[in-house]
Formats: structure tokens, sequence, C-alpha cells
């Protein structure tokens, strides 16, 4: 592979900006505030050291770890995006279809650019639908039954976004969803051709859940009206799983297993919605801490290479979700630029291991420790 070649996350970003509209870049790449937040993540991640360890026989290694009961070939799956058509077109299938190669779940946003069902098809049962509350809830429990109709197993139901984060640099382009397109952004991408050309050519990227008639969405509508009656009424709903994502509060975290959630997913949106916020890779610690060992404790937000991985891992994860690198290897280069960087991140975890004499993944034999 050449220079053009993705051989790390910061890679995939270098390639991804250049080709991108700045507006489209900014979007996936923007954090709140003045992103000291998701400095401080990165600060977080990278204060973290693993132990390495010598004379083990790690020849073997696997990065197969069991979720929800199941085998999964990575410890690591895809976080809920929205509007991930905007990378390049197709880039939902793209997911939907490493996810069913790695047996590995597929968080699919309810803003996705492409129909839910489709992307379950897709992905082959590997994914998991991520919802909203938005207004009154109507149209969220709506959705929710439609996920359920399609045969979804586990619902995603993302907390942190009372109302939506201010993030400068979307701002700034005047990004909006439904996407629209004036003057400063029709010099924009007439500035960035090859993706102008591919893109715009398939039409716009829309919010393909609310396309059909009866679910209306409104990017900036409150969803400040969310409440623990409504997860209750939720939990009433969902026949499978149901996990939580967007907690960074031990309290929280401890009325969320009384309530009778699944699985708890530790996220700061990417740093996207409080920059404020207490880092999460320091808060997954202590939430583990408080719930004990054998709950499901998940995470996302700002993981970057396989060591990022096995940190978070190491911190009490039992499963972690990468976001927005995915979306810069497709801006890069399409499938083939997916693929380089899902396969990167896996050899750069399995190396980690081999220093760190681990042959195994899971928590509960004490290979991390």
């Amino acid at each position: 592979m050449g220079a053009g070649a993705i051989h790390s996350a910061e890679d995939a970003r270098r390639l991804a900006r250049r080709r991108l509209p700045w507006m489209v870049f900014d979007y996936i790449d923007g954090a709140a505030g003045q992103e000291t937040g998701a400095a401080r993540n990165r600060a977080a991640l990278d204060a973290i050291t693993l132990r390495p360890r010598i004379l083990r026989d790690v020849s073997q290694r696997s990065l197969a770890v069991r979720i929800f009961g199941a085998e999964a070939d990575r410890p690591f799956g895809i976080a809920p995006m929205g509007m991930c058509n905007l990378a390049a077109p197709g880039a939902d299938l793209m997911l939907a279809r490493l996810a069913a190669r790695y047996r590995v779940p597929h968080g699919v946003s309810t803003v996705a650019s492409t129909p839910l069902e489709t992307i379950l098809e897709a992905a082959e049962g590997y994914a998991w639908f991520q919802l909203y509350f938005s207004g009154d809830g109507t149209g969220t429990f709506k959705l929710a039954e439609r996920a359920r109709a399609a045969g979804y197993q586990t619902l995603v139901l993302t907390v942190d976004v009372p109302e939506v984060g201010r993030r400068p640099r979307e701002l700034r382009h005047g990004f909006k969803m439904p996407f629209r397109i004036g003057p400063r952004q029709f010099v924009d991408f007439a500035l960035h051709p090859r993706w102008s050309l591919t893109t715009l050519l398939k039409g716009k990227p829309v919010m393909a859940n609310f396309q059909m008639e009866g679910y209306d969405f409104d990017r900036t509508e409150s969803r400040a009206r969310a409440t623990w009656d409504t997860l209750a009424r939720l939990r009433d709903l969902w026949p499978g799983k149901l996990v939580i994502k967007g907690v960074l509060d031990v309290e929280d975290a401890r009325a969320l297993v009384a309530a009778g959630v699944d699985a708890i997913q530790v996220s700061s949106h990417g740093a996207r919605q409080l920059e404020a916020a207490p880092t999460p890779i320091e808060m997954l610690a202590k939430i583990r801490a408080a719930l004990g060992p054998e709950f499901p404790v998940f995470y996302d937000s700002g993981l970057r290479s396989g060591e990022d991985i096995l940190k978070a891992l190491s911190m009490g994860a039992d499963f972690v979700f990468l976001g927005r690198i995915l979306q810069f290897a497709i801006a890069a280069k399409g499938e083939s630029g997916l693929t380089q960087l899902w396969q990167a991140i896996s050899d750069e975890l399995s190396i980690a291991m081999a220093q760190t004499g681990r042959h195994s993944l899971d928590r509960h034999n004490h290979q991390i420790c």
C-alpha cells in the first residue's frame, strides 16, 4: 500500500480532510464549544498506560468476545452516526456489510441516511437501532415499534441530548439537517468537485427513516421531555435488549440498573454535547467499580487506535464502539478505506495484546488487569 493507504486513524482523518467539503468535515470532526472537552478526553486516554509483560506464550491470540451471549469477532463495533452518507454514497451499507463480516453490532442512527430495514438486512441482523426521544414522544415510540417489526433485537436509547450541543464549527458553515444548499455551501462544494460529483449526483443525503408517511423529525426539536417514566414506558414496550447510551454519572448508572436496562454505554457523544463533561474514560472505571464485574458496560468516545481499545477494556468496558474515524476512512477511500482502517485497528490491538502478555480479551478470566 502506497502513500494514499490508511495505516492509522490519523491517516484516515488527514485524507478525509483533503477530500471532504469543509462543512461536511467539520460536521463529522467537530465537538462542543471550544472543543476543550474533546482535548481533555484525548489527554485522559493518552495518560493511561498499559502494563508490558514478557516471556508469555502469546503466539495464539483471539480478538473475539461475547456480547449479549453471542460471539463477536472483534471487541469493537460501529457507533450510531447520523447522515453517514455525507462521507460517501452508500456509507451506511458499507458499515452494515462490515458488521456482518465481523459479527459485530452496527449502531443504526435514528437519523441514518438509509432506512433502518435496509441496513438490518445488509448487516445480516448484526445491527442495533439507536433511538432519540423527541418532542412529545409519539414519533419516538412509533419508531421503536417499527424497529421491533423490522426484526431488531437490541434498542439503544441515547439520553445525553436533551438539547443538541452547540458546535461552532457546524454553526459557522450553516450546517443543517435536513441538508440544505445555499450560496456558501455551493462554493464549498465547487471547491471539492470529487465529493460533489459522486455524492450530490446520487441525490443529497436525507434522513431516510422519516421519508415514510407519518414519521417527522426536526433535529432542533427539544428532546428535553424524556424522563425516567419515559424509560419505564420504553422498557415495557421493548421485549429485546435495551442499552442506554450517554451515561457519565455513577448515580445515574445505578438507577438505570434498578430500572431494568440490559446494558449501559458510557459516552460523551464524542465530546459533541457538554464541553465541561467529565472524561468518559475516567467515568468508565468509576461506573464499573460501582456496578460490579457482571453488569454489561459498553464504551464509546474518542477511541483512535487498538491501544485505545485495550485501554477502555482494561478500564472495565465489555465492548467498545468506534465512530467518526470510520466515516473518515470511508470519505478517504470508500469501502476499501474502511477495510484498511478496520484491519489497522485490529492489528494494533493484536500487537498490544502480545506486548502486554494477553492471548484473550475475556475480562472475567483476568487476562485484563
